[in-house]
Parts: structure tokens; C-alpha cells; sequence
């Protein structure tokens, strides 16, 4: 069995920078990492007052199920010091499964543990924005990822913004 996973990866809490670092640099010591995205400044999603957050995507191939792989996101998020105390709240680490493929085929789930694809990632610019930069041609629901972004009001959209960091780890380009 084999799972190929979108993850997004976000926090605006302590050295945001760093978490997401440690994941991607997690993600390729474990071998799975495919690719990483540029590190995005956004603001906050969902009407909680608090700081902006960076977000990234990565590309995984994990061994296991898409659980497997929510799994391995929660424990980087324990990791992090991640508590879950205010919904779409301030915190230091958020690892989500937008969509993952089991030995080629798109998963689909309504198991509230594990939803995929992601419930609300096409209507969120600080998704895919960064998925679209390392997978131009990505599908959510049947639908490309490009199409999902151009039906976004474009203010949310061009509040994403692309930082000078990189999440890459030593020896890996930006791109798989």
C-alpha cells in the first residue's frame, strides 16, 4: 500500500518559521517528502483576532493510509506543542490532509476523523496557492486546483503572500 498526500502546513504561534521547517525536514528524513512549497504569509481564516500565518505545501509519499499519513501530522503537531483550544484559534503547528491518492486512486471520505477531500480547501487561498506552485496541474474534487483559485475573490487570493524562505532541507530543491 502506498499513499501520496497534500498536506497543509500553517502556524502563527512562537517560531512559526521553524515548526514548518521541522515538518518538511521530518517529512525528508522519513523519506516521504516529494516536495515543499514556498513559505506564505496570510492572514488569519475565520474571524478569530490574532496574528498572520505561514503556511506551505508538501507533497508526501507514505507508506501507509491516509490516516497514516493525518497520523504522522498530529505527531509533528504534539511535537510543535500544538493545542486545541479555539477553533481556527492561534497556534504553533497545523498539519492537514487535503487530499490523498491510495495506489493511484483519489480517496474520498466522510469520516469526520478524516474527511478528503479536505471539506473547505477550495475555498481557501493559503492552500492552494502554495499546492498550485508545486503542482501546477493538481485536481481537488475533479476539479483543477487553478479553477478552485480563480473562483476566489481575488483580495484573499493577493493577501497571500510569498516570502523570501524556504522550507526546502539541506540538499532538495523547492520542487519535486
Amino acid at each position: 500500500m502506498s499513499c501520496r498526500a497534500v498536506l497543509s502546513i500553517g502556524g502563527n504561534q512562537g517560531d512559526a518559521l521553524a515548526l514548518l521547517r521541522g515538518v518538511a525536514e521530518a517529512a525528508a528524513s522519513d523519506g516521504i517528502l516529494r516536495a515543499v512549497s514556498s513559505v506564505y504569509a496570510t492572514p488569519p481564516w475565520g474571524g478569530v483576532e490574532q496574528d498572520d500565518f505561514l503556511n506551505a505545501a508538501l507533497l508526501v509519499d507514505h507508506p501507509g493510509t491516509p490516516a497514516d499519513v493525518l497520523e504522522w501530522g498530529f505527531a509533528r503537531e504534539r511535537e510543535a506543542g500544538r493545542t486545541r483550544e479555539v477553533r481556527w484559534g492561534p497556534r504553533t503547528l497545523d498539519v492537514d490532509v487535503v487530499t490523498a491518492d491510495e495506489d493511484g486512486r483519489t480517496v474520498t471520505s466522510d469520516d469526520p476523523a478524516l474527511t478528503l477531500p479536505h471539506p473547505r480547501a477550495a475555498e481557501r487561498a493559503f492552500v492552494l496557492v502554495p499546492w498550485l506552485e508545486v503542482e501546477p496541474e493538481a485536481r481537488l474534487a475533479g476539479v483543477a486546483v487553478a479553477d478552485h483559485l480563480a473562483a476566489l475573490d481575488p483580495a484573499e487570493v493577493s493577501a497571500v503572500r510569498r516570502l523570501d524562505a524556504s522550507l526546502a532541507p539541506r540538499g532538495r530543491g523547492s520542487r519535486g
